[in-house]
């Protein structure tokens, strides 16, 4: 209306995802009797065939819920431990973990949808995975976004002779370029989800799925193990959380990285940012300096302790990050990981994030990923199924004080969030891009709640991505003077383009806990849409 996105309500259900087309199908099992846990593994399973190079099913992934038979917020775990095998000692740079059988992660995805399904679903795998079959066996058309994507990241993959082939042949035609308004079938993933939805998560875990997963990277020179696919058990785990302008924000605990995005929070809630005007220098000069200083105490203090957890989101230690935003001298530090980041090279960052509402009151966003575009690049010959690369998140570097151990749990830069009122879910949000992510929720959330812009605009509002130094790369559509204002604030702030995937993508529904309706708003910077039942 109005030049802008309609609103998506209903009382009904809503789904809201990175392409149409898996909101269709996370709707479609709603529309069929199942409930938001159902159209939730409906949509990821979709997502995997409709956006290969984001997530998968041999991926991993959080997904944050409120389940309204139980009055309460749990978060699912499904990002498996580091292989038994790692070898740590082999590595100098986390460069060394980008692509190939070493960056492979153990799969977590799959586990993830089927306990969502055993513990709270209505429907059987089989019936959450029939859109996706369709969508894998019959194809579905390449728009603007696919093509970018596959064309942009299939140059980076060609350099790795001993896969990509397989990779070529699957995604893009046996060729170097793909075109808008092409079929891509895929009709091998097609046939492993048949026999997923007939034998269950088994085939992979433990499975003759798994053995060809194995056997596939043993030829390419990897070190998982069966024992590495047996021992993948989801965890229900309780959330942690942190009151923001009359809300509870719930996240993951660690070591899930989460934390981050709830100490911007907690840091954010000192200041008095509705009195400002919204994408000023002054506005953003705050949201900034919260956000590098809370991204300093992540990286300082990976996968704390509950007590130590405790201690970082105390009044204490958040009154002196607030003095030191308002001490108005620049902040100078890093936003990803302990080591040296790459030089240039593409954004490592490729995930994907979705929200489901229903009318009994289940909410549920969920975030999950393969890493890398198309994670490690390696799709195992016969399956369709694309490998991750979530090795690459781990820290590597000889002097890091977190650096990763084999077998141990590996933190995650996901922060899929559910927001209570008198605990009751009023908001379900969640988006990828790496370390960004914990940058970008906190972004929005003040445009939505701050400065009272509906849920849609406010995911439309420019936002900014932090770097490692003082570097700030911030949308276009703010103003070249707003932005020279934010240099001689002590910022690296540089104009980047008016829209871009490097801040996310983020997918959200909303609730109206006194009448029940239910809002979706969809990430423009995506293939995003919103469908309500």
């Amino acid at each position: 209306m109005h030049g802008r996105r309609p609103t998506i309500a209903s009382t009904n259900g809503v789904v809201a995802a990175a392409h149409p087309l898996a909101a269709l199908a996370g709707a479609r099992l709603l529309a069929q009797g199942g409930n938001a846990f159902d159209a939730a593994v409906a949509t990821a399973a979709a997502l995997n065939v409709v956006e290969p190079y984001m997530s998968g099913l041999a991926g991993q992934g959080l997904a944050t819920c409120h389940v309204a038979a139980e009055r309460r917020i749990k978060v699912l775990d499904f990002v498996p431990r580091v292989p038994l095998h790692f070898p740590v000692e082999r590595f100098r740079s986390r460069e060394d973990l980008a692509r190939g059988p070493l960056s492979a992660g153990v799969p977590g995805n799959l586990a993830g949808w089927a306990e969502l399904l055993r513990a709270h679903g209505r429907k059987s795998l089989a019936e959450a995975f029939v859109p996706a079959i369709a969508l894998a066996r019959d194809g579905f058309p390449l728009v603007e976004f696919n093509v970018e994507e596959m064309n942009e990241h299939a140059p980076t993959l060609k350099r790795f002779s001993a896969f990509h082939g397989e990779f070529a042949r699957t995604y893009m035609g046996g060729g170097d370029r793909v075109e808008a308004g092409s079929v891509l079938r895929q009709p091998e993933l097609a046939r492993t989800l048949e026999r997923l939805a007939a034998e269950g998560p088994q085939l992979l875990y433990g499975g003759a799925l798994g053995r060809a997963i194995v056997a596939h990277l043993e030829t390419l020179g990897g070190y998982m193990t069966m024992a590495d696919l047996e021992q993948v058990s989801p965890r229900w785990r309780e959330p942690i959380a942190v009151a923001y302008r009359g809300r509870s924000v719930h996240v993951p605990p660690p070591p899930c990285e989460g934390f981050q995005f709830l100490l911007t929070l907690r840091i954010l809630e000192g200041f008095d940012l509705a009195r400002l005007e919204p994408n000023s220098v002054e506005h953003l000069d705050t949201v900034y300096r919260a956000i590098r200083l809370a991204a300093g105490v992540r990286i300082a203090n990976n996968n704390p302790a509950p007590d130590k957890l405790a201690v970082l989101l105390a009044d204490d230690n958040v009154d002196e990050l607030r003095r030191r935003v308002r001490d108005g001298r620049p902040i100078v530090g890093p936003t990803e990981q302990w080591m040296e980041p790459p030089a240039g090279g593409e954004d490592p960052g490729h995930t994907t994030s979705f929200s489901v509402g229903d009318r009994d009151g289940n909410l549920i966003c969920m975030t999950q990923s393969l890493g890398s575009p198309f994670g490690s690049g390696i799709v195992v010959p016969g399956t369709g199924l694309c490998l991750n690369n979530f090795l690459y998140w781990t820290e590597v570097t000889p002097k890091s004080p977190n650096r990763t151990k084999p077998g141990a749990d590996l933190p995650i830069c996901m922060s899929p969030s559910i927001s209570t009122v008198d605990g009751k879910p009023v908001l379900a949000l969640g988006t990828p891009g790496s370390y960004g992510i914990l940058q970008t929720q906190a972004q929005a959330l003040v445009q939505h709640l701050d400065f009272g812009l509906p849920l849609q605009r406010a995911i439309e509002a420019p936002r900014a991505r932090l770097w490692d130094g003082r570097l700030v790369q911030v949308e276009g559509r703010v103003p070249a003077d707003t932005i020279a204002a934010l240099r001689e604030r002590g910022h690296g702030a540089e104009a980047f383009l008016p829209w871009t995937m490097k801040v996310g993508g983020i997918q959200a529904v909303a609730v109206d806990p006194a009448t029940g309706v239910m809002t979706g708003a969809a990430d423009p910077r995506r293939d995003g849409y919103a469908v309500a039942l």
